[in-house]
């Protein structure tokens, strides 16, 4: 199994106009498409997503396809696939990903702790998400 890094991820997903970019994207098309079983972390998940939007500032719909696209390739193997799938249908949601993807992986956990009380506590007991999202009082 081969481990991809985020910028093998990026160079598959976003188009370059300059030559050695444009030899990277041949070369991360080949081996994605190779039928290879490759192996993404959900930090490299993480990533892709904080370089797509923040670095490439694609719109969040358009990282939704990108991360609904990995997820549906058959040869990649996704740790902890269960919180990077919760996690990008809460992207879909509306959520902030990172926020959604420490709470999918926090699953395991009776509740989970956040000063975030508008843009994740509130919206994440409205939704109901296991484990509750309790806000910290400072």
């Amino acid at each position: 199994m081969i481990a991809l890094d985020t910028n093998v991820l990026a160079r598959y997903y976003v188009a370059s106009s300059d030559m050695p970019s444009q030899k990277q994207s041949t070369a991360a098309k080949k081996l994605l498409e190779s039928g290879k079983a490759l192996f993404v972390s959900k930090t490299v998940v993480l990533e892709l997503e904080w370089v797509l939007r923040g670095y490439y500032k694609s719109l969040p719909e358009d990282v939704l396809t990108v991360l609904t696209h990995l997820l549906a390739m058959p040869n990649v193997n996704i740790e902890d696939r269960v919180a990077v799938e919760l996690a990008v249908a809460a992207l879909g949601d509306g959520f902030d990903f990172a926020d959604a993807l420490h709470h999918a992986s926090s699953r395991h956990c009776t509740s989970m702790a956040t000063f975030d009380d508008k843009k994740f506590a509130r919206r994440a007991t409205a939704k109901g998400w296991k484990p509750p999202v309790k806000l910290v009082a400072p």
